[in-house]
């Protein structure tokens, strides 16, 4: 049985990204560098692309993509519930409106019947999550998005390294943006990065990530003496990615593989301990699926209450188990119920999934005496909640 803590993540950091940090720290060029222009092409051909734009975090990759697009006040954008709010909330960051569809129940990815019955007149895009890091769909919202001639935006922010049908995740939309905050298979500390096959668009928002200079825009120097680094040709942002970071991302990339593996291992691991269980859900993956693990979520059988997940939760922190709700509904939160009206009943599976889900500790380093540990832990609450009288 474990005796120390046990958390919910852990970056996984070797001297490699060690030596990398400290090499570009010693090297003085710590923006506008050779570091970040290596990252970006390391990531872009992961995901099979012409082109990378590092940016400071997967929420301002989403903005940029939506600006680059030019998607604004009175469009519509349709994206999933069921998700980390900033994938919204970036829609609301350059004036449009996300308009929710709800979930498939066993990938907890949108259900594209609904995508294409929610779209209007105003519909300028659809934004899809690869929830949880499962691609499920994204062929299907692909051919939706060509079919009424609006873009995908493809929010791969959780799924680095995934394979669906024999193409990567970040290839499936016109533009897809990964994450880099250290829970996600690799980490910059902070940090996210677009892909885009599309030239022009690369180029807006390597435009619009620096303050918006003009395109084709470079750092001035000593043999470039142009004026241009003052210039600003539109309204941007300083969604830049330092160098440090990139330089962590960049040992990271050269061990995607490795880390990936590892994580496969915890995660075969778990389902393994946890399948059979009576009161549980095990993630669905699809057979033409090859996950690489942000997190390991199961859901507690459709007969449990949020209050009771929360209980469970709770006995799980208490014995220092890193545990967390996976994640509560966007229309839910205060701020979209309050601005756009949105309540509970609107969007049924998604809301009876998040009242469900638990986030069990998950990183490449967990060893497998610490998920027997958790599986125990696990499986004694939800057997005192089974004791306990309902309601």
């Amino acid at each position: 049985m474990a005796t120390h803590e046990i958390p919910l993540s852990r970056p996984d950091i070797t001297e490699l990204e060690e030596q990398m940090v400290l090499q570009t720290l010693r090297s003085g060029r710590l923006s506008i560098g050779p570091m970040v222009e290596q990252f970006e092409k390391l990531v872009a051909a992961r995901a099979g692309c012409r082109h990378g734009v590092a940016v400071n975090s997967g929420t301002s990759g989403l903005h940029l993509a939506l600006s680059a697009l030019g998607i604004g006040p009175g469009d519509e954008v349709i994206t999933t519930p069921f998700s980390f709010i900033a994938s919204s909330n970036c829609i609301l960051f350059v004036g449009a409106t996300p308009k929710f569809v709800d979930i498939c129940p066993t990938t907890l990815n949108m259900d594209p019947a609904k995508i294409q019955a929610a779209i209007g007149p105003k519909t300028r895009a659809i934004l899809a999550v690869e929830t949880f890091g499962n691609p499920a769909y994204m062929d299907q919202y692909a051919a939706i998005a060509a079919r009424n001639e609006v873009p995908l935006i493809e929010d791969c922010c959780e799924a680095l390294g995934c394979v669906y049908k024999g193409r990567p995740a970040g290839h499936f939309g016109r533009v897809g943006v990964f994450g880099f905050y250290p829970n996600k298979q690799i980490t910059t500390g902070e940090g996210g990065m677009i892909v885009t096959d599309d030239h022009r668009l690369a180029e807006m928002c390597r435009s619009l990530r620096n303050q918006g200079r003009p395109l084709g825009h470079i750092a001035p120097s000593a043999t470039n003496a142009s004026g241009s680094w003052l210039k600003h040709e539109r309204l941007g942002y300083n969604y830049r990615l330092p160098e440090l970071n990139a330089a962590l991302g960049v040992g990271q990339m050269r061990r995607l593989d490795e880390i990936l593996e590892k994580r496969m291992r915890v995660a075969e691991h778990y389902v393994r301990r946890l399948a059979g269980h009576p009161h549980l859900a095990l993630p669905t993956i699809d057979a033409d699926t090859v996950m690489s693990w942000f997190v390991f979520i199961v859901r507690l059988s459709p007969s449990y209450t949020g209050e009771e997940r929360d209980r469970v939760i709770a006995g799980l922190r208490r014995q220092e188990i890193g545990t967390n709700d996976y994640f509560p509904c966007i229309h839910l939160q205060p701020f979209y119920r309050e601005q756009f009206g949105l309540g509970p009943g609107m969007y049924p599976i998604a809301e009876s999934v998040s009242q469900r889900t638990l986030a069990l500790p998950f990183y490449s380093s967990l060893t497998a005496r610490e998920i027997d540990h958790v599986c125990q832990a696990l499986e004694v609450m939800i057997k005192q909640e089974n004791l306990s009288p309902r309601g």
